[in-house]
């Protein structure tokens, strides 16, 4: 549902569902712990319902749902996604978020990518330069290198 609301391009959406799916804002408190009764830093599959185990996480370890959380996060809020030798950027993020930062390495290079949201918007890219040089408009997508260098991308929302 999270990846929905980012596809569709409704940052806030998919910020509040991401929200509620994070297991840190489940155990914020001693009394949300105890209720909780998993690992706080650990995606659980299951919140149970019933009166008697109500809120309590289940199965934290053995679905694959913390992978799925991470990549929620990064390649549909952030919109970092890598395929092959390119790197796709095409971030959904919450309209009140002022930007973000990402240190990404690709073999011997680093990308040191800095997203900025002047305009308080979702998505949309106005403007992106790597290393200086303004990049084309459209969808955004980078050749990644393998130079061992760092390389910087620079990216306004709008």
């Amino acid at each position: 549902m999270t990846i929905a609301f980012a596809m569709l391009g409704d940052g806030d959406k998919a910020a509040e569902l991401f929200s509620i799916l994070n297991p840190i804002n489940r155990s914020g408190t001693p009394a949300d712990l105890a209720r909780y009764k998993v690992e706080p830093y650990a995606v659980c599959a299951d919140a149970y319902a019933t009166p008697q185990h109500l809120g309590q996480g289940g199965w934290t370890w053995y679905t694959g749902s913390a992978g799925w959380m991470y990549r929620a996060g990064l390649e549909w809020f952030l919109g970092l996604r890598q395929k092959g030798e390119w790197l796709h950027l095409a971030p959904c993020i919450p309209r009140t978020w002022p930007g973000f930062e990402i240190l990404f390495r690709h073999r011997s290079a680093r990308y040191e990518i800095t997203v900025e949201n002047p305009q308080q918007v979702s998505r949309g890219i106005a403007s992106a330069k790597l290393d200086g040089e303004s990049l084309p408009g459209g969808p955004l997508r980078i050749r990644l290198m393998d130079d061992n260098a760092t390389h910087k991308l620079r990216v306004i929302l709008g």
